[in-house]
Formats: structure tokens, C-alpha cells, sequence
């Protein structure tokens, strides 16, 4: 706090033992934790919210003013959970009125380069690889992996636990569980490397898989294969959250697997 060649606002609440390097800004109405990092040539715009433990790389632009026409100077906020941490010059806007703020979870990695805009809402634990984009209103849950140079299209959803290959264009939603690929974006199987670490049991991953297999590997549409799904599966938490990911998706969940000729 008493790095003179950093600029910090006399409004900005700072923890006493935040580490700021020089040449970075911090403007007025930012709350930043306890035993966070900020390297040098950051800047921390208004109605930043930035948790404990968190690393912010140089070059790192936080709550910058949303890129989208409609926004008015609206009072809104980026929320950035404990643990985070934010390399070199990536950029998270701030929300719109459409939610307020723009959410970033705990324990989250986001590398150098990604772009987070405005009035996403990202969960705990995701690693974000370099030059990632989401555009605006996307929802990411929990343990999600985006590869390298992955651009997700506004209003998508990504469910918990999904791994997307690296380039992809995410058009439509990523059910939970699942790694995604190919062009267009298609389900290419579970996720069972990132299942397995996070203590999934064998068995419980032979159950997601029978369960994506009537949704991908048969001929029915969707409606038809969650009414199968629901019929002859076993409810258990799995099952369910699968089911109500298909029922809640607006844009459409992605296709299947298919064999080119």
C-alpha cells in the first residue's frame, strides 16, 4: 500500500496486506481481499470485488465498462472469488442491467489473453486456457475446462464438469460431464480424466455414459431421449442434473458424434 508508483484511489478498500507492484491504477469503489497479488501495469477499474489469495498477472484489465452499445454508465460490478488467479492481460468486464455484475468463482484460473465480457457468471475451479473468449451473458459451472483459443457464443451454457478442446466455437450449450470437439462443436464422450480425479467412482461414470449414450447414440431427439432417460434411469443426482440441463437450455444443446465419410 505504500508502492508510490502505483496509483490507488483514496476510495478503494484495500486489505492491509494486498501487495500492489508499480505502475498499476486502482480506481475509486474497488473492495480488494486479504494476501492478494497485483503485479505491475494492472488496472482495477470501479466496481471491482476481488476476493483473498487471488494473483492478477500485468497487463490484466479488470472491470472495464461493458463493450456492448446498450450499457449507460449503470452502477454494476465484477465479483472475483478467493484463490484466483488472473494472468497476463486478460480483460473481465463488468455487467450490465441485464445482471448487474459479472461473476468469477473461487480457486478459478484464467491464462493470459482470455476475455471474460460482460454478465457471464463462472463457477468454482475452472481452468480457462490461453486467449479463451466468452462473450456476453454466458453461464459456466463448476470444474470446467476451455482449451486453448475457445470462443463460446453469447447466452450459451456450459454444464459442470464439461471439457471443450482447444479452437472450439461453442455455438450451442455443453451439457454436463462431457468433452466437446470437432467442427461443428459435437459431443465426442464423457469426461472421465477429469471425472475420475474429482473422485467419481467407475460406476458412476458407466451411468453418465449409458445416459449420454440415448441422448447421442440413438435415434431419438431430444425431447424423446429425455423422456427414456427419465423413464428407465436410475434418479440419482447425476441423472437429474443432466435432465434439467437438456430442459433449461435456450439455444439448443450441441449435437452428436458423427462419422464423416
Amino acid at each position: 500500500m505504500n508502492q508510490p508508483l502505483a496509483y490507488v484511489h483514496p476510495g478503494a478498500k484495500i486489505a492491509k496486506n494486498v501487495v500492489i507492484e508499480p505502475f498499476t491504477t486502482i480506481h475509486n469503489n474497488v473492495k480488494i481481499g486479504e494476501g492478494t497479488w497485483i503485479g505491475s501495469n494492472v488496472t482495477i477499474m470501479e466496481g471491482a470485488r476481488i476476493g483473498k489469495n487471488c494473483s492478477i498477472f500485468p497487463g490484466a484489465v479488470i472491470s472495464a465498462v461493458p463493450q456492448d452499445l446498450k450499457y449507460n454508465d449503470e452502477d454494476t460490478t465484477v465479483e472475483i472469488g478467493d484463490n484466483v488467479t488472473i494472468r497476463e492481460c486478460v480483460t473481465i468486464n463488468r455487467g450490465t442491467t441485464d445482471k448487474m455484475k459479472t461473476v468469477i468463482g473461487n480457486n478459478c484460473l484464467i491464462m493470459a489473453y482470455c476475455h471474460i465480457a460482460h454478465d457471464c457468471v463462472v463457477g468454482n475451479n475452472c481452468i480457462f486456457s490461453n486467449n479463451s473468449t466468452l462473450a456476453g451473458h454466458i453461464t459456466v459451472g463448476d470444474y470446467v475446462i476451455l482449451a486453448g483459443m475457445t470462443a463460446v457464443h453469447q447466452f450459451c451454457s456450459i454444464g459442470n464438469h464439461a471439457f471443450v478442446t482447444g479452437g472450439s466455437l461453442v455455438r450451442k450449450d455443453v451439457p454436463p460431464f462431457v468433452k466437446a470437439g470437432r467442427e461443428p462443436l459435437s459431443y465426442v464422450g464423457i469426461n472421465s480424466v477429469g471425472l475420475r480425479r474429482r473422485g467419481y467412482t467407475s460406476e458412476k461414470i458407466r451411468e453418465i455414459q449409458n445416459i449420454y449414450r440415448i441422448l447421442y447414440q440413438k435415434n431419438y431427439n431430444n425431447t424423446q431421449a429425455a423422456d427414456l432417460i427419465e423413464a428407465e434411469m436410475e434418479a440419482t443426482p447425476e441423472r437429474d442434473e443432466i435432465l434439467q440441463f437438456i430442459k433449461n437450455s435456450h439455444r439448443g444443446i450441441m449435437k452428436g458424434y458423427f462419422k464423416s465419410n
